[in-house]
């Protein structure tokens, strides 16, 4: 194998491999970045049998050929070459990297390249028709409400949802549920729950056009760039649809930019923080030591006779961070009951702190 790059090409897609590799043990083949070079790309794949990614560099290569190369190592290297052209050549079992002016070369060991593990296979046809843009916005919004390391295991990822009238996404870490619902007629009937690891990955990796796939144990992305796949989370999420209440006593429309003002002054204390809905005013005060307090007020006609909640600030500012509009919805029924904030086709359910 024999390929000649821009070092700027090499190092970028060399970082998109580094969280998809096993770094706790060099031994493991895993560690290490597969590197392919065909008549007209350069292919590089890493995998720790959770996320895989294919990285193609459209480059014809000297000789064709495959190699692997312990991927940390390796990043750490190309980061101290110069700008300009890199050169990666196997001779017998070494990896060779060179550049000429100035001139640096670097041999590294590698494993045995037709031992690298297989990636996942999926039918062209199996395709979920989704744009990319409300793919890539909608898991990006829910993303703060999938839960970490919840021993529900199925409580760690978000459920996409398919059915035959549309399609939603969702999160929740038992404390707050966050939905996003489309109308559109589906071809086939499907849940998947993509793992928060792979949700942080996709987010840095596309940003516009991707075409997705899938087959019973994973999702699949691909555009002309990367191929990315995830093993999908098994087990039965939460019917959901059931903790949505159905109906509302209050809903106020509320400015986005004064309420964040309020909430962020009054959390500086605390993150639970209080907040009073009287006829013409909104009150915000902080929970935490009785003898230290913030509070805030916003003038506002309300139509609520004193009601009051105890929420965690941060579900609010999660929320409020993902929607584009000077605007949003607050419904609300009894105290120490679930309320939401929405917005269009965007909405979280958030249990209070109870006072």
């Amino acid at each position: 194998m024999k390929i000649t790059l821009p070092k700027s090409l090499l190092e970028t897609a060399l970082t998109n491999c580094q969280n998809f590799l096993d770094k706790r043990d060099r031994s493991q083949i895993t560690s290490h970045i597969y590197f392919e070079a065909q008549e007209d790309k350069l292919l590089l794949k890493a995998t720790d049998y959770e996320i895989w990614l294919e990285s193609h560099i459209n480059i014809p290569s000297q000789i064709q050929g495959n190699a692997t190369a312990n991927g940390k190592q390796l990043l750490d290297i190309i980061k101290r070459f110069k700008d300009g052209d890199i050169t990666i050549e196997t001779k017998q079992d070494l990896l060779y990297i060179s550049q000429h002016k100035p001139k640096r070369t670097t041999e590294l060991s590698m494993f045995n390249a037709d031992e690298f593990p297989r990636f996942p296979e999926y039918d062209s046809n199996a395709q979920i028709h989704i744009e990319s843009e409300k793919f890539l916005h909608s898991i990006k919004k829910i993303n703060p409400a999938v839960d970490t390391n919840n021993p529900k295991y199925e409580l760690n990822g978000s459920l996409l949802d398919i059915k035959d009238y549309g399609f939603n996404f969702v999160a929740t870490d038992t404390r707050r549920l966050a939905v996003i619902e489309y109308k559109s007629q589906s071809v086939n009937v499907l849940s998947l729950i993509i793992p928060k690891k792979a949700i942080n990955e996709i987010s840095k990796l596309f940003v516009d056009s991707l075409e997705i796939y899938h087959n019973p144990t994973h999702l699949i992305l691909k555009n002309n760039e990367y191929t990315f796949y995830t093993k999908l989370i098994s087990g039965k999420f939460p019917d959901y649809e059931k903790i949505i209440p159905k109906d509302f006593k209050h809903k106020i429309t509320l400015p986005k930019d004064d309420f964040i003002d309020a909430v962020q002054f009054v959390r500086a204390l605390a993150n639970n923080i209080k907040i009073t809905f009287t006829p013409n005013e909104i009150f915000f005060e902080s929970l935490g030591d009785e003898k230290d307090k913030n509070a805030t007020s916003i003038t506002l006609e309300t139509g609520i006779e004193n009601l009051t909640l105890g929420i965690n600030s941060k579900y609010l500012l999660d929320f409020l961070s993902q929607i584009e509009s000077n605007e949003f919805t607050f419904c609300i029924n009894e105290l120490n009951t679930p309320f939401v904030v929405s917005h269009e086709n965007f909405s979280t359910v958030i249990m209070p702190v109870l006072l």
